[in-house]
């Protein structure tokens, strides 16, 4: 599914690709065979404060979202391309640090 140029999000940062996909696999959602193979642009550079970290280029995301929940609070918003076929981009709410990968340059 990448086309080279960028990493995959499984490759980038291993423990949030699998527990997105273990997530979405215990609700039933065909979109976990997708986190796999989707590829990290990096965290998304449209303000100072976004936390968003883009598996689509930018402007990708339609207005469908799945948002993953742990003992009843929201930790992980997926947004979705209109088709509602793969994730364009993941906002990680619980603050975690995701490791230099995640980091903006420079």
């Amino acid at each position: 599914m990448t086309d080279g140029l960028y990493p995959r999000l499984a490759d980038a940062l291993p423990a949030l690709a699998t527990e997105i996909a273990e997530q979405l696999r215990a609700e039933g959602e065909p979109l976990a065979e997708v986190v796999a193979d989707l590829p990290y642009y990096g965290p998304c550079t449209c303000t100072a404060t976004c936390i968003n970290l883009l598996t689509a280029p930018p402007g990708s995301s339609g207005s469908s979202m799945i948002q993953l929940e742990r003992d009843g609070m929201d930790i992980i918003w997926l947004s979705l391309d209109p088709s509602r076929t793969t994730i364009t981009d993941i906002e990680v709410l619980d603050g975690r640090d995701l490791g230099p990968s995640s980091q903006r340059s420079g």
